[in-house]
């Protein structure tokens, strides 16, 4: 194979792998709910889908049993929530002909539905550090699930429960449990229609474990409900039995890095590499060429050189 042929063959194998990596398997976006994905009736929501800039389309899609209803574009816009805007949505995008893969689902759920339940601390709201404490949610409607929300935290706890309450116990608790928790009621059967949240129960460790930056003084003032972004989920089922739970809270880390910039860094960087490669071997076969020709002039000179002269004519 002659250096020029084989420059073409690495320039095509290069162009092949650069093809091949622009139409791998495409990321799948995420989905946002903005304020939050708990919307007290009422009020406005944004749905956004975050995925690569360069998408040619995007498709937002409300999932119900049976039935698919889409709009193709990046966000949904609902100025004022309403029961039928609960529920699970998704979203994905399209580049050229293929699809990506659709995001995690987002739950949108409609608050205020009904009235609010009762949140209450046993003994007390105010615990020595180890210590047991039991957060008590109770509601007038026979739900049969009831979620607790701490403020600061976003790592979901689920137990069992019964009837018109749930008890949330807490096992030796420490600083990080001080904060402010509230409560919201549902049935199992519509699971994006919830109550009201509860009135806001502040819990204070004290003692010498308790830093001043984790013990709240005082109930902090009343705000908007879109605007909370609560850290710590539990949900509770029917049961009939009850059992201590350790509540274990974690502080809130940051989400994983979103891949796309890594992605389009990595093709770029493919890209790069395959036009260097291509330069390179360019070059070199250009120089293997004119090396090779003057080779075989170099040599056709010489044996010209060295040819016995003719003899000289008789006189």
């Amino acid at each position: 194979m002659s250096p020029a042929s084989l420059t073409f063959f690495c320039i095509g194998l290069c162009v092949l792998q650069v093809i091949q990596a622009q139409h791998g398997p495409l990321p799948k976006p995420s989905l946002q709910a903005q304020p939050s994905s708990l919307v007290p009736l009422g009020h406005p929501v944004t749905l956004r889908c975050l995925g690569p800039s360069d998408a040619d389309l995007y498709r937002l899609e409300k999932v119900k049993p049976g039935k698919l209803i889409f709009i193709d574009q990046d966000f949904l816009f609902i100025p004022i929530m309403e029961i039928n805007n609960a529920g699970r949505y998704r979203c994905s995008y399209q580049n050229e002909s293929h699809w990506s893969l659709p995001s995690d689902q987002l739950e949108l759920i409609a608050t205020g539905v009904y009235s609010k339940p009762s949140l209450s601390a046993h003994p007390s709201s105010a615990i020595p550090p180890g210590r047991d404490v039991t957060l008590k949610c109770q509601s007038q409607y026979s739900f049969d699930e009831f979620v607790l929300y701490k403020e600061g935290d976003t790592r979901p706890y689920k137990r069992p429960e019964k009837w018109y309450r749930a008890n949330f116990p807490v096992i030796t608790v420490t600083a990080a449990h001080s904060g402010t928790y509230r409560c919201y009621s549902f049935s199992s059967s519509s699971p994006y229609l919830w109550s009201a949240p509860s009135d806001p129960l502040v819990v204070v460790v004290t003692g010498p474990s308790a830093t001043p930056s984790q013990v709240p003084t005082e109930v902090p003032s009343p705000m908007t409900e879109a605007s909370r972004r609560p850290s710590m989920l539990l949900t509770n089922k029917i049961s009939t039995t009850e059992k201590p739970m350790n509540i274990t809270v974690s502080p809130e880390g940051p989400s994983p890095p979103f891949g796309f910039a890594h992605q389009h860094y990595a093709k770029g960087n493919l890209v790069r590499i395959c036009l260097g490669v291509m330069i390179i071997m360019f070059l070199v076969g250009f120089l293997a060429e004119d090396w090779h020709s003057r080779k075989k002039r170099l040599q056709h000179r010489i044996r010209a050189m060295q040819r016995p002269l003719p003899p000289l004519p008789l006189a």
